[in-house]
């Protein structure tokens, strides 16, 4: 007996040594395994660097809205392409599926909706979507038939007697937490230094909901931007098609204005990691977001100091006399460049760091707010402007920053130093968007193998 009250003693010695790291602070992850950040598909690493942001050159059109400052950027990944119509299309189809599969499951739970986890037993109120059941377009049953009716258009607004998704029913609703408001701080009405912070929060740290904002918002684009954009303008027969016709799946999308952008970075952040969650059990990576401005134009410079062009260059033609981008040349030969509107991402060179179109195409959002002097009262840091508008401000506080130029411009709109503004809630035959996703880091000397999406 006393041989195994010695054994077992010397077992739990052993066992608490080896739990507690010997008294060492070892931390809570020495067994896991460490974190690691992919490239993600279709973007490219762009480092942290320091750089003289704004004008580099004569400030031709006097406008002083870009002063040189020097400022540092964080690393960050960035799409090498504009978004296209074939990618955004993914996320109208998503939301025209999930909302379908909402209506079905009303008819049949079972086969639309999952109710409960196979594994734990776990009851989910509310139910989750079952993606694995196809939704037959076309089914006999008549109760699916009758709720899947409502996602058409009416048959008053019907051409030519065919079945068309209603897309004013594509409305995608998500939630995002103001950190501006959560993080204000007002020590002129707090009673006690312990309390500042809390004064102007209207339920203090008891309650964080107050700064969670929910956005609903129409996806599809505005396909009517070509002919509302250039009223006097009906030679583009096929602009009406550009969204949808496989021709242009490869091009950059257009008529989606910032909200609707921004709505596009919330889907695909939740459903990445809604993937590596459910199928890889990984732990959720950085939101993919629109860039600040400063990031745009250091990823534009494309580790040059003082390019004027993302191509590194002071002229817009290469060596052979070809045009570098898609703008809006000479007098207005919109051909020379090789094409008279967008043209298919990725058709000239792209910059050092495998950036293609910062200049020319479509111009690009950006999730700063425009105002002329956001240079001087900006931290030098990770610069970047916001104002969430409310539906009831003024137009002049709406604006967001615009950069790249586009296929209508004219070559000062390409410099990587051009400001140009458009209003959040509206949207343009001429304006895309890219997106980026935050760097974290990884494993030093890792590697991996990164997936391009480049198309010529």
């Amino acid at each position: 007996m006393k041989r195994l009250i010695l054994y077992l003693s010397v077992v739990g010695f052993l066992a608490s040594c080896s739990n507690s790291g010997n008294g060492e602070l070892v931390g809570t992850r020495k067994k896991s395994k460490p974190f690691y950040q992919p490239d993600p598909y279709g973007m490219v690493f762009i480092p942290q660097g320091s750089y003289t942001m704004g004008a580099a050159d004569e400030d031709i059109t006097n406008s002083y809205l870009v002063q040189p400052k020097t400022i540092s950027v964080s690393a960050f990944f960035m799409d090498e392409t504009e978004i296209t119509n074939d990618e955004y299309r993914q996320f109208v189809f998503w939301v025209r599926d999930s909302i379908a599969r909402r209506m079905l499951g009303d008819v049949n739970p079972e086969e639309f909706l999952v109710e409960e986890n196979e594994k734990t037993g776990e009851v989910y109120d509310p139910p989750y979507l079952n993606w694995d059941n196809d939704i037959d377009w076309n089914s006999e049953d008549q109760d699916v038939r009758d709720q899947l009716e409502e996602m058409y258009l009416p048959e008053n607004e019907r051409y030519f007697r065919r079945k068309e998704i209603d897309t004013r029913k594509l409305m995608y609703s998500y939630y995002w937490v103001d950190l501006h408001a959560a993080a204000q701080k007002d020590f002129s009405e707090a009673g006690d230094y312990r309390d500042a912070g809390l004064a102007n929060r209207p339920q203090g740290l008891r309650d964080r909901s107050v700064y969670v904002r929910n956005e609903t918002i129409g996806v599809y684009p505005d396909t009517l931007a070509w002919i509302h954009d250039y009223t006097y303008s009906f030679n583009d027969p096929l602009t009406e098609k550009y969204f949808w016709h496989p021709a242009y799946d490869h091009y950059p999308v257009v008529g989606v204005n910032w909200k609707q952008a921004r709505a596009f970075c919330v889907w695909r952040t939740e459903f990445l990691n809604s993937h590596l969650s459910s199928q890889k059990g990984q732990v959720a990576l950085s939101e993919f977001r629109l860039p600040t401005e400063a990031e745009w134009e250091w990823a534009a410079r494309g580790g040059y100091a003082l390019n004027p062009y993302p191509w590194g260059g002071p002229y817009t033609r290469n060596e052979k006399g070809c045009f570098l981008a898609n703008f809006k040349p000479l007098r207005g030969n919109y051909l020379a460049d090789g094409g008279i509107r967008t043209l298919i991402v990725a058709h000239y060179p792209s910059n050092d760091w495998g950036l293609y179109d910062m200049a020319g195409n479509v111009s690009e959002w950006t999730s700063s707010a425009f105002d002329p002097s956001s240079y001087n009262f900006t931290w030098d840091m990770n610069p970047n402007y916001t104002y969430s508008a409310k539906e009831d401000d003024p137009p002049v506080m709406k604006r967001k920053v615009i950069r790249g130029g586009s296929w209508k411009d004219i070559a000062h709109y390409l410099q990587v130093t051009t400001r140009a503004y458009e209003y959040e809630d509206t949207a343009k035959s001429y304006i895309g968007f890219r997106t980026i996703q935050p760097y974290l880091g990884r494993n030093k000397g890792d590697n991996p193998n990164k997936a391009s999406r480049v198309y010529n």
